[in-house]
Formats: structure tokens, sequence, C-alpha cells
């Protein structure tokens, strides 16, 4: 676990932030207080004294102008010996996702669009500085899958090429394999996705609604781009046209 104590008003509030944008897992106390025994490392300003007792861990001093380069120094030391965990998610209708440990694949899955950010969330749990990656296509359950996601270092990739050919038994495979290559494949950093849905991913949606009703019922185009948003579920999307056609009768 990281400790950041400083006196310095700059260097904790730089670091502090710097460190809650990378999900990383950190404490903060007076100078002077003994490090907790779970300390790894230790931030502190470029003025502030450091007691002997605290010399048994790495100790980083911050330059208040520039604390993320004190912050990739802390993980860097913490990441010496072991590699980066990323993550990399082809959406799609069930989407892949792929876990990687340096170049080591330790988890896949396939999982509901529903389901992706519990997965992310519980195998990134107690993980150091880990990167998410999602491809670019499928954009309406990509944009989902990154609401969902919430506040984690995420990258969109460019997934053209991702998927490989499957040959005689791979059937299935696709889209964890794709993950895989996303997981390796640099991306641009985002905070989000704001999609405005197409005419023709309207027609998507409105397709799924009848096939995930049996053919029952399909919902309206405002009802498919209230999904397409985010702000319904299909489930939620098909209660309200069905209390809507209820009412109406």
């Amino acid at each position: 676990m990281i400790v950041v104590a400083t006196t310095d008003f700059e260097v904790y509030h730089g670091v502090v932030n710097e460190l809650r944008d990378r999900s990383v897992e950190f404490t903060t106390q007076e100078v002077e207080e003994p490090l907790p025994e779970a300390t790894t490392l230790l931030v502190t300003g470029p003025d502030d004294e450091v007691y002997p007792e605290q010399l048994s861990v790495d100790v980083v001093r911050a330059d208040p102008e520039d604390p993320r380069r004190a912050v990739e120094e802390a993980l860097a030391l913490i990441r010496d010996g072991e590699d980066r965990v990323v993550v990399g998610i082809d959406p799609g209708d069930r989407p892949g996702v792929a876990v990687l440990v340096g170049d080591t694949v330790v988890a896949a899955f396939q999982v509901p669009v529903s389901e992706v950010a519990a997965v992310v969330e519980r195998e990134l749990e107690d993980t150091v500085d880990p990167t998410v990656r999602i491809g670019d296509g499928a954009r309406l359950d990509g944009s989902r899958i990154v609401e969902d996601l919430g506040d984690v270092p995420l990258e969109l990739v460019d997934e053209t090429g991702t998927t490989p050919y499957l040959g005689t038994g791979a059937r299935g495979m696709g889209d964890v394999l794709a993950a895989v290559n996303i997981a390796r494949r640099s991306g641009e950093r985002i905070e989000g996705r704001d999609i405005t849905p197409t005419k023709g991913e309207i027609q998507v949606i409105k397709r799924r609604s009848r096939e995930q009703s049996e053919g029952d019922r399909t919902i309206t185009e405002g009802l498919a781009r209230r999904v397409a948003r985010g702000e319904l579920t299909m489930d939620e999307a098909l209660d309200e046209h069905r209390s809507d056609e209820d009412g109406e009768t």
C-alpha cells in the first residue's frame, strides 16, 4: 500500500488526485506518524522530513509542479519484478473479456453486457495501476460498458483485425480471442463515450426487442433510443412498452 505523508498542500492534492485517477490503493497520514505495517512505499514532499523508522520502504519525493511523475515513479517501483494487469474487452451481444498479466492470459470470460463491469471489478480487485482496454466496435454495447465501468483507467482501442480466423472446433472463441488482442494493443485514454445512435442502430435494438420478447412486441423508436443511451435495459423497455399498450386499451 502507498502512504502519502506531506505538509505540502500542493504535493498532497496533486499526488492524491493522480492516485485516485489510477484507482490505486493508498492512505494518507501525518509526516511524523509511524507507517502502517502494510506500507510498501512512502510519497512525501521535497522538503518533508523522513524519519529513520520510515526508511524501511521506498521513498518518493514529489515535485509539487509535477505530481504525475512522482506517482509514475512510485508505481514503477511497486511493479518492479511484476507485470502489469491489463483487461481487454471486445464489446458486442456477448462481450469477450480477457485478463492479462504481462503477456500471459490469466483469465477469460464471455458474459452478457450487463455483467461485464462486475467481472472487471472482481478481476481488478487489489491490483496496482491496472489498465482496461475496450474495442471501438459495437458502439452502443461499448458505450454501455464504459458507463458501467465507472472510474477505471480506460483506453479505446482500434479493434480492426483483432478477431482471428477460427478453425474447426474453435467456434464461439472469437470474441474472447479478440479481447486478448485488444488487451495487447495500446489505445486512446478516454473518460467516457457519448454516442448518438444511428437509424441502423435503432433498428437493431428494435429487432432485438422483438427477438427477446419471442415475437410478442417491438418497442418504439423512442424507447429504443433510451435503451441505446443506457437509460433503460431491454427488459425495462419491454415492460414500459407493455404498460403503455395496456393503458391504451
